[in-house]
């Protein structure tokens, strides 16, 4: 196969034909996107890898994500397997001297996340972290709207959320690393963890938190063989504090199905109020609505302007937010910013995440 100098060369590590994340958003936002070109697959199975392959167009199939680094075609590793193999996968690549998408989170923890950072910034290579929910067109609308005013002086906020899917009473047998917490695959680390990036890329950082964390189910059932196993990550998560604006937030996770939306956001202001909700989904991926109002008027929709809208249009829901990180990636390169979160920007995230969890063990708030 020819190679295309013009476009960013991208290797995917965890190229599964049949599920995962890669799947569902990664291959179709990088498949709709000029500037990036998919060369190379790889899998723990080679008969998977090459099923892959083929079903891509892709020459490339490997069964050994060593193989697939080395390649002189790719530019840029995308890192999309369960996060305890973030750390190994994302020092390979960088000490190969090649650019590194991961998925979020970073790493298992705190620690792992801050070495694989380092190892980046000693290579002087361009990284991106797959926090693509400052990406979505309401969170991005929604922090012009704050900037320049709507609510008057921001007072507070407060996000509810779940995950209808995981860290409730059952789980998918493929995917029961979830229940460990030793595995950072957490509710607090995830769904919330997606959570906290839209909110404090919209409002501001965190200068103290607070928090309380239970794992009030302690098991779970694994589907389809219904066997019970140990649940030790949270499913129950509360946390608030004050933004370095000095406004309050707070935030609520749980796990399991919500009867009601699965996400409300709310932020209050002297002069008005902003509310984002979506009823079924995750936050960072789906498409959020966005109400306002102002004064002593009622709530109304607000039409989220196209110029907010930075990936293609046609692309399945699960691919908007990340093929917009993409382009984004892209500019960067291009023009030397850093608007696209790297690994420096992970590691701010977790050591949020650590302060919480800090703060929930030792019974004392934080500050960052």
């Amino acid at each position: 196969m020819k190679r295309d100098s013009t476009k960013i060369g991208v290797g995917i590590i965890g190229a599964s034909p049949n599920r995962g994340w890669a799947l569902a958003a990664h291959i179709p936002a990088l498949q709709a996107l000029p500037n990036y070109e998919i060369r190379a697959v790889s899998t723990s199975r080679r008969e998977s890898a090459e099923k892959s392959a083929q079903t891509l167009g892709v020459a490339l199939a490997f069964d050994n994500h060593a193989d697939l680094i080395a390649r002189p075609e790719i530019d840029l590793v995308l890192v999309a397997v369960q996060v305890a193999h973030h750390n190994e996968l994302a020092k390979t690549a960088l000490t190969a001297g090649k650019m590194v998408y991961c998925e979020w989170p970073l790493g298992r923890n705190l620690k792992e996340s801050e070495e694989i950072a380092s190892l980046a910034q000693q290579k002087g290579l361009k990284t991106v972290m797959g926090l693509q929910g400052r990406f979505a067109p309401a969170v991005m609308y929604l922090r012009d709207l704050v900037t320049d005013g709507y609510v008057g002086k921001l007072l507070g906020t407060h996000m509810m959320g779940s995950s209808p899917d995981a860290w409730g009473g059952t789980v998918e047998a493929a995917i029961a690393s979830l229940a460990d917490v030793r595995n950072g695959a957490t509710l607090l680390a995830i769904p919330a963890g997606h959570a906290l990036e839209m909110l404090c890329f919209a409002l501001g950082e965190f200068v103290d938190i607070s928090s309380t964390l239970i794992a009030r189910r302690g098991q779970t059932i694994t589907l389809p063989d219904n066997v019970t196993i140990p649940m030790t990550t949270p499913d129950q998560i509360a946390f608030s504090g004050t933004l370095e604006n000095g406004a309050l937030a707070s935030v609520r996770y749980h796990g399991g199905a919500s009867k009601g939306p699965d996400f409300v956001w709310e932020i209050n202001g002297t002069d008005g109020d902003i509310i984002l909700t979506l009823e079924e989904g995750y936050a960072n991926i789906s498409e959020l609505k966005i109400q306002g109002a102002q004064g002593k008027g009622g709530l109304e929709l607000l039409k989220v302007p196209g110029k907010y809208r930075l990936g293609p249009a046609g692309i399945a829901e699960a691919a908007v937010n990340v093929a917009a990180l993409y382009v984004q990636f892209a500019r960067d390169l291009v023009e030397g910013t850093t608007l696209a979160p790297d690994f420096d920007a992970a590691v701010r995230r977790h050591r949020l995440i650590d302060a919480i969890e800090r703060s929930n063990t030792m019974g004392l708030r934080q500050t960052l």
